[in-house]
This record gives structure tokens, C-alpha cells and sequence, in this order.
């Protein structure tokens, strides 16, 4: 099997190394981090006697281990801590958020001989992976130079489980290079032991994620960034976060019945990807509807829809939101996080779509923290906010909710404590 994947990680990488390249050197102009990835001029840690290597895919992931490595620095202040991640913004995120670490780099690229290297290097005792992180030569090596391979913050989604269990007999074997899962919910735990894993081996320790930490903007800098953006304090502004292909027309074409009704509106919407936002631009203009880029918006002194085109502000617009939409929700994507409007305390609304998030969905849901809008009737009520009084409740209630499902951090440090002194009793 791992000799199969050898064989086509190679032609993989042969055959598209240079669309790769054309897209993120060229197009993009960003470095592709191909010496860093192959673990030339990894830096030389700081001898630690116990140290962990915790990897990260991109921007959420970091965001949600934030809190679990500050807990573990101020626990265990002796302890290494090396960390990894795929992409480029969540480098920078990491280099950002997470200033405790004592090394940050990118994952290596996943053959033998160079996952090998950076364990030889990095020597730690823990391999700790994010979510659902698995690179069958990183596990095996993993579990070949480690004392313990641990899965946190794990989620099995809809796609997912279907995709492993078409490969059931491949998937076991890659997991059980992984020492104990960590996973969010009940039904994450489920779809382990259908695999054929250990229940043992599973606990159920919440959500990451409900622990991060967003910057609070005060009112004074609410106001000053509404100066900026020409949002006169009278306006209600509804933000459509993290939009995918096919949720914009919808939003944009029930936004603007709305404000046939309601003149007070403004929409913010931010797609997943910022090369759609041209694709974003041309269906406003379809509609016939104001639209400006934010990185355009000091020459607009008037707007009616506004595209988040810069990377690193979603969290300070949900502040000062009044009405927040989880994208990818529309459209059969399965949703994205509803976490980051929730810590803002703002109503949530979604689509019908959000199996990703299906559990936390329907926590909100039944706790009068969110509401599922799918046809154009309910977007348009959506967009008119006609009872400011149920709003409020919404969004005090998002953020109890929120605060109900923290505590997974307490938990997780004590397992990874608790294979530590294992790993030392073995040494």
C-alpha cells in the first residue's frame, strides 16, 4: 500500500508541480517554500527534553489551537513546542497567534526520506495532528521515532466518511499508526468505530474551536472603521461570511427586494476565495445594485454591497455586524463555521446545508441561537430584520451557547500529560 502511494505521490507531484507553480509563483507571486518543505535550513530546536511537533492545515485550524498551547506553555514551560503547517496564511497566522512556540515551519513534503529528516531533526516525543491530518508516510514514521501519535479537535464529515469508508481496509491501516483520537462530537467517535477502530482509543473532548479568541474592537474603533467604510450609524448591515459559487446570486437577488422595502440596508460579503470576487462584482451589477471592494471603498463615498477582497478582517466585521450569514450553507458544501459570529453575539442564519457542522448547527438551532433560512421568501426576512427584540435574544443566546461547549483544551492537556509520563516510563 504505502509503496502505491509512493508511486503516485511522485507522478502526482511530477504532473502537477507545474500548474502549481504557474498558479501560486507566477499568478500569485507567492513562494512555494520547496527548500523548507524538504527540511533544508530547518532550524536546529532548542534541546527540550519533552517536546511536541503539532501540526495545523491553514488559518482555522491555528486559530483553534491557540488556547491549547497557551495552556500548555504556562503548564509545562520546559515543554518544546514545534509547529507546522500546510499553507502560506497559515504561517502567517501561526507566526501571529502562536509567538510560544519554539519553531514554526511547513509540514515536509510527505516521502520517507524527508519526513524522516525532520524527524531526526525536531526529535519530539508527540506528533499531535489537527482535525482530520493524515499523510500515511508522516504517520508511519510517526509512529517509528515518536513515543505517541495523538489526533485533537478530530472530525469525520459527511464526504469524508463516505470517501474512507470506499477505502476502508487503506484507511485502517494508515489510522492505526495514530495513538489515541481526540474528536469533537458523538457522532465523530460513531463513524471511527464503524472504521474498525479501538472505542479505547476514541474520546469525545468538544470543540476547539468554541475556545478561540477574536480581538474585541472597542466602540471607538467600531466607529472609526465605520467612518472608513462611508457606514453611516443609522445603517444595519448584514454580513454574508465565507459565500461559495451559487450562494451570492441568491443572497444579492433577495438583498435587493429587501431594500426596495427597507432603505437602511448594507450588505457585506465575504466569498471563501478571493479569486471570486470579480465573479461577485458581476452579479451585483446584474442586479443593478451599488457594489465596491473594500480595498476600493475610499473613493465610494455610497454603497449598497460591499466584497471583503483582503484576507484577516472577517473577524473584526462580524463585530460590528448586526446580522451575520454562514456561507457555503446555500449550496450543498456543508457549511462553514458559526462559531466566530457566535463569539461576536450575533444572530446566526444559515442554508440547509451544514453537514460539516451538523451537530453544532443543530445545538444553535435548538437553542434559539440560529435560524436556517433556505427558500427567497426567508433570506428576504432574513435581510429586513423585522423584530430587533427576537434579534438580540438570537445573539445573546449564540454566545451562551458558545460558552457552553468550551472546556476541550483541560481535556486534552491531560491526555497529552498522560502520554508524556507514559513515554517517559518507556525511555
Amino acid at each position: 500500500m504505502y509503496l502505491l502511494y509512493k508511486i503516485f505521490l511522485f507522478v502526482f507531484l511530477l504532473v502537477n508541480f507545474p500548474l502549481y507553480f504557474i498558479k501560486l509563483k507566477i499568478k500569485k507571486g507567492e513562494r512555494l517554500h520547496l527548500k523548507e518543505r524538504l527540511g533544508w535550513g530547518l532550524i536546529h530546536p532548542p534541546n527540550k527534553e519533552k517536546s511536541l511537533w503539532i501540526h495545523a492545515v491553514s488559518v482555522g485550524e491555528v486559530l483553534s489551537l491557540q488556547n491549547l498551547i497557551t495552556q500548555i506553555k504556562q503548564k509545562h514551560p520546559h515543554w518544546g513546542v514545534y509547529f507546522s503547517t500546510l499553507t502560506q496564511s497559515g504561517m502567517q497566522m501561526a507566526k501571529e497567534k502562536i509567538r510560544e512556540a519554539d519553531n514554526h515551519f511547513y509540514i515536509p513534503l510527505d516521502f520517507t526520506w524527508v519526513v524522516r529528516k525532520f524527524f531526526n531533526r525536531l526529535q519530539p516525543r508527540l506528533l499531535v495532528l489537527s482535525e482530520s491530518e493524515f499523510w500515511p508516510n508522516l504517520l508511519r514514521e510517526a509512529r517509528k521515532k515518536t513515543r505517541g501519535v495523538l489526533l485533537v479537535n478530530g472530525r469525520i464529515s459527511d464526504q469524508s466518511f463516505k470517501r474512507y469508508r470506499r477505502f476502508k481496509f487503506c484507511i485502517q491501516k494508515l489510522l492505526k499508526n495514530v495513538d489515541f483520537f481526540m474528536v469533537q462530537t458523538l457522532q465523530d467517535k460513531e463513524r471511527l468505530e464503524k472504521l474498525g477502530l479501538n472505542s479505547k482509543k476514541i474520546r469525545i473532548t468538544g470543540n476547539l474551536k468554541a475556545e478561540v479568541n477574536f480581538s474585541s474592537p472597542g466602540k471607538k474603533e467600531v466607529s472609526s472603521l465605520k467612518k472608513e467604510l462611508h457606514i453611516p450609524q443609522s445603517k444595519k448591515i448584514i454580513l454574508a461570511g465565507s459565500t461559495r459559487e451559487g450562494e451570492e446570486e441568491k443572497l444579492i437577488q433577495a438583498f435587493g427586494r429587501a431594500l426596495k422595502k427597507r432603505k437602511d440596508l448594507l450588505l457585506i460579503i465575504a466569498p471563501r476565495h478571493l479569486q471570486r470576487v470579480e465573479e461577485v462584482e458581476r452579479i451585483v451589477r446584474k442586479f443593478s445594485l451599488r457594489g465596491v471592494k473594500r480595498t476600493e471603498v475610499v473613493s465610494h463615498s455610497q454603497w449598497e454591497i460591499m466584497i471583503l477582497d483582503t484576507l484577516g478582517e472577517l473577524a473584526s466585521f462580524y463585530a460590528f455586524c448586526d446580522v451575520a450569514f454562514v456561507g457555503g450553507s446555500l449550496v450543498p458544501w456543508g457549511g462553514h463555521n458559526l462559531l466566530e459570529p457566535a463569539f461576536y453575539q450575533k444572530p446566526v442564519f444559515f442554508g440547509p446545508h451544514m453537514e460539516n457542522f451538523s451537530v453544532l448547527a443543530e445545538k444553535f438551532v435548538q437553542s434559539g441561537a440560529a435560524q436556517i433560512v433556505s427558500t427567497p421568501e426567508e433570506l428576504e426576512e432574513m435581510f429586513l430584520m423585522k423584530d430587533p427584540e427576537h434579534l438580540e435574544k438570537m445573539g445573546t443566546q449564540a454566545k451562551e451557547t458558545l460558552n457552553s461547549l468550551q472546556g476541550a483544551s483541560g481535556q486534552i492537556l491531560e491526555i497529552m500529560e498522560s502520554f508524556m509520563e507514559a513515554s517517559e516510563k518507556k525511555a
